[in-house]
């Protein structure tokens, strides 16, 4: 098929990919404008886009999509189907439209649950026994098209939202490529979603969230630190400055500290008390120095029970 592939950021990479490897002529590769990264301010490609260039695929980059002129260079493409996967920017309908078999989404939840912008975050960070990828046909509402197919990855007890992206941008690569090919034969089902999400709407994370909250639960804290892994991570104030906590262990039982107060630190280890429970942190990094374990942080820093993170 002649596909137009919509993409940016490492999780639609492999999409794109694996619709290459299948054969299919990608005729139009749309990504979102460079951007300047570095103390130089370089304008860096997309992660999508540098795929395209190793493929030697055209690449578009439109500030909107949806202007008049950009939607004229995407119909003389003369896409049959559109395959958008994180691209970041809206789709009018006019787009949704032009294509024969119209615009499918790679979505990283099972939907009705976790629509919005990040739904592999909130998926740990609320702590979920699974995940998974849906291809949905794309409308004009926010993830409410209709679902065609869906494939479910279990989250494991570790899971971070790093590791969990990984595993649902290869789980939906695959899954990709089985629905274009069971569009193209006539043998896609397409089922409609309920108008209401299962769960709250995912929510674009941003660095304030990763403040922790030490009034809430041990085990609350501990989805949110892999949840926020590795970006933009959960953090804590330590003598002013700011502490990066990585990993870390729940501990079903209680002192009588306050919440944030250091009730043991062993020689590899801190535990904190938190609203119910205590977290034991096993992996943090202190502002201006480097990400390491709590046994080799103890080693040049002297941390004493009842100090307190606030």
């Amino acid at each position: 098929m002649r596909v137009i592939f919509m993409g940016t950021p490492d999780f639609a990479t492999g999409t794109l990919e694996e619709i290459v490897l299948a054969g299919h002529e990608v005729v139009g590769v749309v990504t979102q404008p460079d951007k300047p990264k570095g103390r130089g301010k370089t304008l860096m490609p997309t992660p999508v886009k540098e795929v395209a260039m190793k493929y030697e695929l055209p690449v578009y980059q439109p500030k909107k999509v949806r202007e008049p002129e950009f939607v004229e260079i995407l119909r003389s493409l003369k896409p049959d189907v559109m395959v958008v996967a994180a691209f970041g920017q809206i789709i009018s309908k006019e787009i949704l439209e032009m294509p024969k078999y119209g615009c499918i989404n790679v979505h990283a939840s099972l939907l009705p649950a976790y629509r919005g912008a990040a739904p592999i975050q909130w998926a740990v960070i609320n702590g979920e026994k699974e995940s998974g990828v849906t291809i949905m046909q794309m409308d004009e509402g926010i993830d409410t098209g209709d679902m065609i197919e869906k494939v479910v990855v279990p989250i494991a007890e570790d899971e971070t939202g790093g590791s969990l992206f990984e595993k649902l941008s290869q789980a939906g690569a695959k899954l990709c490529v089985k629905v274009l090919k069971a569009l193209e034969e006539g043998k896609a089902v397409r089922e409609k979603q309920p108008e209401e999400s299962t769960t709250p709407y995912a929510k674009m994370i941003d660095k304030k969230m990763g403040a922790i909250n030490w009034e809430n639960s041990a085990k609350e804290i501990e989805q949110l630190i892999r949840g926020l892994n590795p970006w933009p991570s959960a953090y804590t104030k330590l003598q002013g400055k700011t502490l990066k906590i990585w990993r870390a262990a729940v501990l079903f039982e209680d002192s009588n500290d306050a919440p944030g107060q250091v009730v043991q630190v062993t020689k590899d280890s801190i535990v904190v008390q938190t609203g119910h429970g205590l977290l034991k942190i096993l992996e943090l990094q202190l502002e201006g120095k480097k990400r390491m374990d709590t046994a080799s942080f103890l080693r040049g820093y002297t941390l004493k029970e009842g100090e307190n993170f606030r």
